[in-house]
């Protein structure tokens, strides 16, 4: 069982990835936008980050970026989740410090699949 903080502005989004979370026994913690996602890390130095890219205030390219540069954050693996499926999107992400890239609907199955990939056995 892993923590796993939920960063996406959308509760229904949050809702529908806390309910695939919470099945496969992970522990959720939720921050409603990149800021308070940046703040939730450091805090609770959580598992792994999902993180959604189009939000107020700080977007998720910018949050992952401070996620991962921070000496205290950069250890936590992040994965994009976004409804923006442009190959560049997809690179921007990684040149940020993500280490994945899920794209919305999530798929339950490749999205604990790559879950899985970055969290210790």
């Amino acid at each position: 069982m892993a923590r796993i903080l939920i960063v996406d502005d959308s509760p229904t989004q949050a809702l529908s990835l806390t309910k695939i979370l919470k099945k496969h026994q992970h522990e959720i913690l939720t921050a409603k936008d990149g800021a308070e996602g940046v703040e939730v890390a450091k805090a609770e130095l959580p598992d792994l980050i999902l993180m959604d890219v189009v939000m107020p205030r700080v977007n998720g390219f910018q949050a992952t970026r401070q996620i991962t540069r921070n000496p205290s954050t950069s250890h936590i693996p992040v994965i994009i989740v976004t409804t923006k499926d442009q190959e560049t999107d997809k690179i921007w992400g990684e040149r940020q410090g993500a280490k994945g890239y899920v794209v919305k609907p999530v798929d339950e199955t490749s999205l604990i699949e790559k879950i899985n990939q970055f969290l210790p056995n």
